[in-house]
Parts: structure tokens; sequence; C-alpha cells
């Protein structure tokens, strides 16, 4: 592919599609969606064997919205769709510019997509990005016109001929939905989920094994969005406005590594009496470059931390005592997600039980477990590449190598093969050691008020009091209903009858009274919502369909009838075989 940027002839009158790869995802096809891959990232990646308590939600794909938002062009945007309903759209409207966005397993689906634009429209420009972008010769593998490396925004700014230095146009959306747990679905409210926030990407701290780090530049490189504090605090006053939120999921690989930035930011929120809660990703050396109580007044409520393992060679972890800093933060109300990798260089079978039970100890709200997998672009991938232990697609199909199944090479220690039981058993050891997250959750979150509900700073204290209204009533009914799953477990019964009680002696007989009204409820939905994981059930995400004002200003009727596309030349696809998603 050629390196130099192109320019479409139409420029910001071509009329562009975005989309995501069709779906159903979570179910074994021809296409590479796997069972055990499902679209959701807690229940794939993080409580995957908590059964029932396992967190369900969707996230949308943030960054095609990012890219809609910075299109000067008419633009539209299909997230999540079938293989029918992308058919629908690629026959129905005519468009210059189709992009699609795809992770590396989904080649499949990115390959069938192509072919399915050529027949039906076959003058529209392909362009795909996204991880996918560092596969090995791409371009012959998929019938593409332009492959988008790195950050995709300057990229389409380039191809339309607009300003490239232009300010970044932030969307205002949600960070999740379609939140299910416990058997329960909840209504996606405004105001209730947090809000997406992007003031970087990349990370330069750049370890060898992350595929995000390498899109942008890696090692010592990233890209800023927002530069300074004063600019992301008033993107967030926009969305807070515009959304009703008061707290946000900043989508930054080490967000607290500008310090300059996030300081500032706490000048501002403090200086105009702004109780944000934050939920971040950073590094554990970085954290303890913070104190506490900046943490806590900056708003600070989650942190994703990677831990890694035991003795791990990361310079983000040098120094640092990780169960200390996280009983600290939990101390504080903060809740973790620990981040742990099974199958590092040092890992055999004789001491992976021990790998585990260092992970568990840290007794986390969440914990994700990934195999150490070398995903192309990254340094851990040239290093195997150079080695000659990388496993050919016909040993392990691209498909599968998504870091929850198979090593996608022969690793140094562990025969091939154990790994898959490795990896589930350390998901289980968590649960089986601390509980449903959920009940961890409850449990820091209560910590956290206990702590800080006299804080002499209001805004400290308006936050953990609104933060905490659910423990009142519906987190502690829920967590009645979670006992009585656990009555053959005596250990666990009086681990969730201790923080039980706590939340009575903390908020009294009102929330003892809607705990025991609520709580047989919660018990009958968990019943019910195990028997229909026993039967199989899998959970989809609704697909999304949005458009710029561009795109609006040009979507009438009659102009989607005065286009015919040419009859398609494939038609191997079976759609008497789809059906709507389950769970919609």
């Amino acid at each position: 592919m050629p390196e130099i940027q192109p320019l479409h002839p139409l420029r910001n009158k071509a009329r562009i599609l975005l989309t995501s790869v069709f779906g159903p995802y979570a179910q074994d096809d021809e296409y590479g969606s796997r069972r055990i891959n499902p679209m959701e990232l807690y229940h794939n990646q993080v409580t995957r064997e908590q059964g029932a308590f396992s967190l369900r939600m969707f996230h949308n794909s943030f960054g095609l919205m990012l890219l809609k938002e910075n299109i000067d062009a008419p633009c539209t945007l299909l997230d999540f769709p079938t293989l029918q309903r992308f058919i629908e759209e690629i026959a129905a409207i005519p468009y210059d510019i189709i992009g699609i966005s795809a992770i590396m397993p989904n080649l499949g689906k990115v390959k069938k997509m192509c072919s399915l634009i050529r027949a039906y429209q076959p003058h529209a420009t392909i362009v795909v990005g996204g991880h996918i972008a560092n596969v090995p010769e791409l371009d012959k593998r998929i019938d593409v016109d332009h492959i988008c490396k790195g950050e995709g925004v300057a990229w389409f700014r380039r191809f339309l001929g607009q300003d490239v230095n232009a300010p970044i146009r932030h969307p205002h959306v949600s960070s999740g939905f379609s939140t299910r747990i416990v058997g329960v679905s909840l209504k996606d409210k405004p105001g209730d989920t947090a809000a997406m926030l992007i003031p970087s990407v990349g990370c330069p701290l750049g370890c060898n094994f992350c595929s995000t780090s390498a899109l942008f530049g890696g090692k010592g490189n990233s890209i800023n969005f927002f530069e300074t504090g004063d600019e992301l605090f008033q993107v967030m006053c926009e969305i807070e406005s515009d959304l009703k939120v008061q707290s946000f999921f900043v989508m930054d690989e080490n967000f607290l590594l500008n310090r300059a930035r996030s300081l500032r930011l706490l000048e501002l929120m403090t200086a105009n009496g702004k109780d944000w809660a934050l939920f971040v990703f950073s590094s554990a050396r970085v954290i303890r470059s913070y104190t506490m109580e900046q943490l806590v007044r900056l708003g600070i409520s989650w942190v994703w931390m990677g831990l890694e393992g035991e003795d791990s060679r990361y310079a983000k972890l040098s120094g640092v005592d990780t169960r200390a800093l996280v009983d600290e933060l939990q101390s504080h109300g903060i809740r973790v997600m620990g981040s742990t990798i099974i199958g590092l260089e040092d890992h055999t079978p004789e001491n992976i039980e021990d790998a585990i039970e260092h992970a568990v100890r840290h007794d986390t709200v969440f914990h994700q477990f990934m195999l150490y997998t070398p995903i192309p672009g990254t340094p851990l991938y040239a290093e195997h590449q150079r080695r000659g232990t990388l496993l050919s697609e016909r040993e392990l199909p691209l498909a599968d190598a998504h870091g929850q199944y198979r090593f996608n090479y022969r690793h140094p220690h562990i025969p091939a093969g154990q790994e898959t039981e490795m990896l589930r058993r350390a998901f289980v050891r968590d649960f089986e050691e601390n509980g449903p997250s959920l009940a961890r959750l409850i449990r820091v979150m209560l910590t956290g008020w206990q702590r800080y509900r006299n804080h002499p700073d209001p805004c400290v204290r308006n936050r953990i009091d609104r933060e905490v209204k659910p423990l009142r009533t519906t987190y502690a009914a829920a967590l009645w209903g979670m006992r009585a799953s656990f009555r053959g477990n005596r250990r666990m019964r009086r681990k969730l009858d201790a923080i039980l009680e706590d939340l009575y002696r903390t908020f009294g007989w009102k929330t003892r009274i809607f705990a025991a009204l609520a709580g047989p409820y919660v018990a009958r939905a968990i019943k019910q919502e195990e028997k229909r994981l026993a039967q199989g059930w899998t959970y989809e995400p609704a697909t999304r369909y949005e458009q710029n004002a561009q795109a609006k200003a040009i979507s009438r009727p009659h102009q989607a009838a005065d286009f015919t596309p040419p009859a398609p030349q494939e038609t191997s696809h079976s759609l008497s075989s789809l059906s709507t998603f389950p769970g919609r």
C-alpha cells in the first residue's frame, strides 16, 4: 500500500458510512465470531466465570463516534449491525466512502463486508482502520482501497481536505449501555451512566505487549486531543450540560501520567465546585506519584491498573508494592480493576498457581486476566517473529488469537493447550476467594463513604454521597438476594452477611426494610438467570444508527429511492439464517 496520504476527489462533499463489523458476536461462526469472545468487555475479560453475578454491558465504538464528530462531510454511523442490516444500508443508500473499524480477530468479517461493498457499491472507496490495520499484508488479504494506520481523525481530515490542526470536537455520548447484572436489566436513564471522555490516545510507557501503544506510535509517544487542563475542563462542562452527567469514563491509556493537565483540571474543578467522578486507566508508579488527597479531590473513583504479575520486568511497576497500593486505594473508596497476565515468559505449569494466587490476593473489585499475546505491531510480536516461535494461522486462526483462549506462539515452558485451563482457573479462583464483584464494589463504596462523609470539601462529600445512594436501596437488595446463592458456602455467606450488616448499621432501618422486601425478587432473578445461562443464552448489543447534520440534510426519502444499486455479484450469504439479536 502507498504510504503517501491520499486525497479523495470529492473532499468534504463525499458521503461517508462508518461501521463496525457485523454481529452476532457471542457465537462460533465462519466469519470469526467466537462464543468465548463476546462483544462485552467485562463478561469477556473480567467477570466471565461469575455466572449470574457477571457484569453484562456493551460499550459504543468510541473511535467511530470521534471520527463522525470531526468529519465535515455527510457522515453516517452504523454500529453493531447484523449482516442483514449492513446489506440493507449499502443496498439502499449510495456512499462515496465506506469505513470499517475492527480488531484483528474480525478479519473474516471485514473481508466479507469488503466483498459485499464491491458487489453493491463498486464505486465506493473502502477504508479499513483500527487494530486490524497492523495485520501484516492486510491489503493482500482483503479488497480495500486504503488502510488507516494510527490516529483516524487526522487521517480522515487529510483524506477529505480538511484542516488537520483544527480543534477536536468531542462527541457527547454515554460510555456504555444495556447494563445487566444478577438477572436484572438496568434502564439506560440520562445521567446514570458515565460519559465517555477521550483526552489522549497511546501511552508513552510502551509496554512490549500493548497493541494500543503500538498503534499510536509506541514507546515514548502519545497523541493529546486536549493538551491542557483548561481545554479538558471546557469539554467536560459541555458534556455535563448536554448529557446531565457528573461522571466520566476516561478513555486514556494512562490519564494521570500527564501530571500538569491532571493537576490543572483539579484546580478548575475545585474553583468551580465540580463534584465529578472520574473512572481512569493508570499505572502503579504514576498513581503513587499523587497523594490520596489529590486523587480523592480529583474525583478518581475507579482505577484500571496493570498488575501484570509478581516480579514482572515492567518499569511501570518498579518499586511498587501493588497489594499495599490496592489496599490503600480501596480503603479510600477508590474501586480498583486489576489486570494480570497469564503466561509471562517465566510462567510454568509448576509456578502458575502461585502467580494466580498472587493476583487473587489483591482482592480488587474487578480483575481482568489475559493471556500473554504478541499482537502484530508490538515489540513482543517482533521478538517472537525473530525467534521463529509464532504459530501459523493454520495452527491457530487469527480469530482465536484474542487473548482469552490460546497462545498464538510456542511458549517456552507451557505446553500448547494448557493455557486455556490456566486462564479459566484464574477467573474461577478470583471468584471463589473474593466473591461476586458486585459485593466487592458495595464494600469498597461503603468504606469510602464512611471515610469521607464528613470531609471538609463539599465537592468530595457531594460526590461520595451521590455515589452511595444505591447502597441504601437497590444494592442492599442485590446483596440480600446474592446471599441465597451461597447457602452451601459458609465462608462466602459470612462475608456477604458482614457487608449487609454494615449497610444496615450505616443507613438504618429503611435500608433493612427495602432489602428484605426487594431481596427475594433479586434472588429469583438470579435463579432465572442461571437457568438461561445453563441453556446457552448469550447477550448481543442493539444496532446503533446515527447521522451528523450534513448527512441528515441530504437524507430525504426520495433521494434514497433514486439510488439503484447494481445487482450484487456475490450471493453466498444466507439471510434466512440470521435473526434479531438475543436480548435486544
